[in-house]
């Protein structure tokens, strides 16, 4: 998360690709590769052959069938005709390289659709309600309130404690509780915020560990780096109760490496680790950067991702018009599709705002607007300008930035948030 004001424009965004993912050009294939199974799990260039034509994957699937689920928005690439068998492949039509240089004004007068899920929840979400929201807990002292973990407000469902610190081991984390926080607070140790995650956990609540920060120099670029992170945080959730872990790095992640870790970490943890990421807007703008291939490279795995849409500057949406400015409507909606409409399930999408203006360098809105942006995105009500092309009912909820800032302005931001996540669909 932000501490200072880190600015991201359209202009390096359109330099770095283009928002919408676009499928590449089909060819015809001599042989048939082996037939799609519905049972089948594939990944990521996996190739299946499905009434004569091959398909290749371009995330994690399972029983979502190539013929019915192939184009520009779909997981499935049709390659062309195999075996003999007629017809070609159906190329998909690219969005225009230049786009306009205003966003729409008006809504589409049609209603927005609701798209067919995308294979079945993983199954690493906690316990995690339909529609949660998630808070950062600080461990540091700065000019928000600082609280112990068990004085967390119980409107927040996910805390993420951040943050874990590198260690002179490549990839290894480690955590302890900071002395400036504890000299703010009156006194806290280690084995007493031990305690308040059992205390956490009693009210029904879960916990997390957040890697990175903006300060953060956590890195996994290896195989040996990728074991160490694994091994360390499985360390930490075993001596203080960690329910899952936060991914983010601010300053650059090896999707590879990183990818290799989580799965170590979930093989170590099993089917209950709660797995987060928490990408700055430009991470999720284009599905081959790399937070972006992190996410669909873990699906199976991944609970949510909860983007930070702040300190952003302009950012093109899914649309590929123009650029939406942050701190709006239309920015947090036109930016959330982005990952729906490319291989990310709703319910594995959150929305991220600061608690109140002084909680990041630029993009605050209120919190009335975070709910009118759920109800855009879940029922297609309350937009502005700018709608999405489909509904999406599952969108998992909503992220701030942080308790302690909520905390400060008089928790008004989960206080409005949170009854309003109990209405969406």
């Amino acid at each position: 998360m932000k501490r200072s004001v880190i600015l991201a424009t359209a202009a390096a965004m359109v330099a770095g690709g283009a928002a919408v993912y676009v499928a590449g050009s089909a060819s015809a294939a001599a042989a048939c590769a082996s037939a799609w199974s519905s049972s089948a799990v594939y990944v990521k260039g996996d190739a299946a052959s499905y009434q004569s034509h091959n398909y290749e994957a371009k995330w994690w699937t399972q029983n979502e069938n190539p013929a019915t689920h192939s184009g520009q928005w779909d997981v499935w690439i049709d390659q062309g005709a195999c075996g003999g068998g007629g017809g070609g492949g159906t190329p998909t039509t690219p969005p225009p390289t230049t786009p306009p240089t205003t966003p729409p004004t008006t809504p589409p007068t049609t209603s927005p659709t609701t798209p067919p899920p995308t294979g079945p929840p993983p199954t690493g979400t906690g316990s995690l309600p339909a529609h949660f929201l998630t808070g950062y807990w600080q461990n540091f002292d700065n000019p928000a309130n600082e609280i112990k973990l068990a004085a967390v407000p119980s409107t927040y469902d996910l805390i993420a404690v951040a943050f874990a610190d590198a260690t002179a081991t490549p990839g290894a984390v480690s955590f302890s509780i900071d002395p400036g926080l504890s000299a703010s607070v009156g006194g806290y140790t280690n084995a007493q915020f031990k305690a308040d995650v059992a205390t956490m956990h009693s009210r029904g609540k879960k916990v997390i560990i957040s890697v990175g920060g903006e300060k953060g120099s956590v890195s996994v670029s290896s195989s040996a780096a990728a074991t160490s992170f694994a091994d360390s945080v499985y360390g930490l959730m075993q001596t203080y109760g960690f329910d899952g872990v936060d991914i983010d790095l601010e300053n650059g992640l090896n999707p590879t490496y990183m990818a290799q870790a989580l799965r170590s970490l979930r093989s170590k943890a099993g089917s209950g680790l709660i797995i987060t990421m928490a990408p700055q807007t430009i991470d999720m703008q284009n599905p081959a950067g790399s937070y972006f291939k992190l996410a669909l490279d873990i699906k199976d795995i991944l609970t949510v991702v909860h983007t930070q849409f702040y300190n952003s500057g302009a950012m093109l949406g899914c649309d590929n018009f123009g650029a939406y400015g942050q701190g709006t409507v239309n920015f947090i909606v036109a930016l959330t599709c982005i990952q729906t409409e490319n291989g990310l399930r709703p319910d594995q999408v959150s929305i991220g705002l600061p608690a109140s203006s002084s909680a990041a360098g630029g993009g605050y809105v209120a919190p009335t607007v975070v709910n009118q942006a759920l109800d855009c995105l879940s029922r297609g009500t309350n937009c502005g300008s700018f709608r999405p092309p489909h509904t999406y009912p599952g969108i998992r909820g909503a992220m701030t930035w942080s308790i302690n800032w909520d905390v400060t302005a008089g928790h008004g931001w989960a206080n409005t948030v949170k009854p309003h996540l109990s209405t969406l669909p």
